[in-house]
This record gives structure tokens, C-alpha cells and sequence, in this order.
């Protein structure tokens, strides 16, 4: 008899094994998407808000991420998306009502330099709320393509929140299934009417990282040199290293706001 524990394992195994044999194609089709911005000197918007915020925190700089020449990854962190306590100022309860606020999430894209030919990736579990509806409407106004990372369980069974009646899933244009449920949590204890354990944490870190594999082979096809973002553990590696890296990649959104701007 498993323990409470192994009961977890058994359903994120479960569920990365649904990831692994469902969404193969179009992580693989989300990746040709973004190692072609890339490639093309554009950039890859990433965004969530609440707990789908934690993969915008892992895609750079995160050890074992990268910038290319002319492109690469751009995390769009919002503090007043994330909780920084659970009660008072900055706490959930504010969160949790931002995140439906229509209109907010306009003014804070109007400030990210998003522009024709790059991508937008959207990771939301619900995929009903204004934040990632609207940052995914911004982008198909802007002429930028969305991937969507979400739970499609949820979409089938769920009505839309924002006014607009659309969820993420009817706007982008390749959706990756986080395969989890809707409920999010997956361990059932007897004596508990509620399950526990979120499962999506889980799902979502693994599409992302499988996304930037996969977008990292694209690239070095295309001939692209890579500057790998490298732990300091790491024997051999110069202290100046990431230096290095985060000196290109400023440069990198300094030529992308140039571009933004008008000037060549």
C-alpha cells in the first residue's frame, strides 16, 4: 500500500507522463515558434501571475538558461501579481482580486517594449482571469503570436471571467495542456473531503524547461552561439562569466527598444 507521500508521486508521475505522450507536438511546434524569434532578433515574453508566476522566475536568469545572439527569453514580472505575505499590503487576498481587475495588465505590457514578430507565453491554470486573457489579447493587437501553457480540463468546464467572454485557450495560437486538474490538487486522504497537494508547479517547470531545451537545439541548428547562464559551481567557470551574460542581455532589450522605437 503506497504511503500519503508515494500517493504523490504516483500522480505527477501520472500526469508528466500525459505531458510527455500529448503535448510532445506542440511543445516542439511552440519551440520552432520561439527559436524563429529568437533567431530573427526577437524576444520571448513570458508571463503568469500568482503561483503561474514561478516559471516566468525560472526561465532566465536561472542556471542552465541562455541568451543568443540577438534574442532570448524576457520575464515579465509584475510584484503586485505575486504575494510577498498572506494578509495586509501585498498579500493574497490583494492578488487574487488585481488579477481580475480589467485593464490593469494593459498599462503593464504598454511599458515591456512587446513588438511585432515576438512571442508571447502565457502560463495560467485557469486561463479565465484578466491577466492572462488580457496580456494574450495585447499580444495577437501587437502582432506578437501566444502560446499558452494551461489546464484544459479547466477550459472545457469553466466559464470565462473577463468581459470579453474568451478564455486563454480561444486566443493563442498553440495551447500546451499542463495535463493536471482542474482542481490543481492531487493526493485523497480518508477523513479529508478535500484533496491536497497542487500538482501544477510540477507540470508547468517541466513544459517550461522541455520548451527551452527543445527552443536551445532549434537555435544551435540555426547556427546561433549560445551564452549559457552557468552556476558558479561549476569548476572552471570565470567569476566574470554571467557578468558577461547579463551585459548581453541588456544590450539585447536595449536594441529591441530601438527597434520598438522606430530607429535601426
Amino acid at each position: 500500500m503506497l504511503t500519503f507521500g508515494e500517493r504523490y508521486f504516483e500522480e505527477i508521475n501520472n500526469i508528466l507522463e500525459r505531458i510527455q505522450t500529448t503535448q510532445a507536438e506542440n511543445i516542439e511546434k511552440s519551440a520552432k515558434l520561439m527559436a524563429t524569434a529568437i533567431h530573427n532578433g526577437n524576444l520571448v515574453h513570458v508571463f503568469g501571475s500568482a503561483h503561474s508566476a514561478i516559471p516566468v522566475l525560472e526561465v532566465f536568469p536561472r542556471y542552465g538558461s541562455f541568451v543568443a545572439s540577438k534574442g532570448g527569453f524576457h520575464p515579465l514580472l509584475n510584484p503586485r501579481l505575486l504575494w510577498s505575505t498572506v494578509v495586509g499590503a501585498g498579500g493574497v487576498k490583494d492578488l487574487l482580486w488585481l488579477e481580475r481587475v480589467e485593464g490593469y495588465i494593459e498599462n503593464f505590457l504598454d511599458e515591456q517594449g512587446m513588438k511585432s514578430g515576438d512571442v508571447l507565453l502565457v502560463f495560467s491554470h485557469g486561463g479565465l482571469n484578466s491577466a492572462p486573457v488580457e496580456s494574450a489579447i495585447y499580444a495577437k493587437k501587437h502582432g506578437l503570436l501566444v502560446v499558452a501553457v494551461t489546464c484544459m480540463e479547466n477550459q472545457k468546464v469553466s466559464k470565462s471571467t473577463h468581459s470579453s467572454g474568451k478564455k486563454l485557450s480561444d486566443i493563442a495560437d498553440i495551447v500546451i495542456d499542463n495535463c493536471t486538474p482542474s482542481e490543481d490538487a492531487v493526493v485523497k486522504i480518508d477523513g479529508l473531503s478535500e484533496k491536497i497537494c497542487p500538482s501544477t508547479t510540477v507540470a508547468i517547470i517541466t513544459i517550461l524547461q522541455s520548451l527551452i531545451a527543445q527552443v536551445a537545439g532549434e537555435l544551435l541548428g540555426m547556427e546561433e552561439k549560445l551564452d549559457v547562464f552557468v552556476s558558479p559551481n561549476v569548476a572552471g567557470i570565470p567569476l566574470p562569466h554571467n557578468r558577461k551574460i547579463f551585459a548581453k542581455y541588456s544590450h539585447i532589450l536595449a536594441q529591441h527598444a530601438r527597434k520598438e522605437e522606430g530607429y535601426k
